[in-house]
């Protein structure tokens, strides 16, 4: 029996090594003052400067991209799933009113393939620069026995951090409250296994362009919002929802406390094509599409009415368009689409 040796049952470890050399310049193009080291030791190191704070609180979250992936993989563009893996935790983070400080990643492939690889990390680090927090680390797992050739998948780690008595949870809406949309670029990076559904192979070529657009990062608009609108003793962005997977009725339901319910006005937004040629051609009811698609609103803001024409405008100079899209009643039903 011939030597048996770990690149030939399918992981090349110097290979993997070099290609993180090959992408320490484009992860220092993220790096942030707090950044203490570069990336390959065995943790990423960010030193937190407590004294900015009354009461830090650490805010994390852990997401990826979906099957998402299986249409970049179709189409062989891969540059633009890395900045969905950061915006689907980023956003997330954002809803809490927390600054985003630093993001891992991890990526699992049957076999390193650098042109690709490379690719991807390209969209991380251009998603990690509009969030405005540092790449310290991550993982590339080669695992042939687990993906087929040319398969992989990512997962995304992101940390931020609040004031505690900053914190954004819905807990102060109030009846009279207005609801803000802002736009999302289309279908972001939820509903893909219907969406897969839906169109033929060729539908999912034919349509890359559209189906492979970036989610938005939300951080710009959020956080300039959140210093402007929000104090320790006052509190006018009251609730934040990244509208993901579960759409609005799982989303957006969050932020509402119970015995009200949030009014959320469709014809308040202009109709993306992408959702209409969905529903039409997999014949989908209004209900199935607003609790699987974000419906081209990628988060929701509960804000006090008093704010509400001058945060569309901040929203506007961050250059995202935001519309006011409903608004908080007395009710039993968390979210209700009229």
């Amino acid at each position: 029996m011939k030597n048996t040796t770990y690149q030939k049952s399918g992981v090349n470890v110097k290979k993997a090594d070099k290609f993180i050399k090959d992408i320490l310049p484009l992860v220092r193009q993220t790096k942030r003052f707090e950044v203490l080291e570069d990336i390959g030791s065995f943790g990423g190191f960010f030193s937190f400067l407590k004294p900015a704070y009354k009461h830090p609180v650490l805010v994390s979250s852990s997401d990826g991209v979906g099957t998402k992936i299986k249409i970049a993989i179709l189409n062989n563009i891969h540059n633009t799933v890395g900045i969905d893996l950061v915006a689907m935790n980023v956003n997330d983070v954002l809803c809490s009113g927390a600054e985003p400080l630093f993001f891992l990643d991890y990526i699992a492939c049957a076999g390193l393939d650098t042109d690709i690889l490379k690719s991807v990390i390209t969209g991380i680090v251009q998603g990690c620069k509009l969030a405005g927090c540092a790449l310290i680390g991550g993982e590339t797992a080669e695992m042939p026995g687990m993906y087929k050739k040319g398969e992989y998948d990512l997962a995304g780690f992101c940390v931020g951090v609040a004031e505690k008595s900053r914190i954004i949870n819905g807990s102060k809406t109030v009846n009279g409250d207005l609801v803000i949309g802002i736009e999302s670029s289309g279908l972001h990076s939820n509903g893909f296994s219907l969406v897969r559904k839906v169109f033929s192979r060729k539908e999912l070529k034919k349509l890359s362009k559209e189906l492979l657009k970036p989610t938005h990062i939300y951080s710009q608009p959020v956080l300039k919002l959140e210093k402007e609108f929000n104090s320790q003793t006052n509190t006018q962005i009251k609730g934040i929802a990244h509208i993901t997977g579960g759409g609005f009725f799982s989303k957006a339901a969050r932020i509402v406390p119970e015995g009200k319910t949030m009014i959320i006005r469709k014809d308040k937004w202009p109709a993306l094509e992408i959702f209409k040629t969905i529903a039409r051609k997999g014949n989908i009811r209004q209900k199935e599409m607003f609790s699987t698609f974000n419906m081209g609103i990628g988060m929701v803001l509960v804000v006090d009415k008093s704010i509400a024409n001058l945060a569309l405008k901040k929203i506007k100079s961050s250059g995202f368009d935001s519309w006011v899209i409903g608004e908080i009643i007395k009710g039993k039903q968390k979210v209700l689409i009229q």
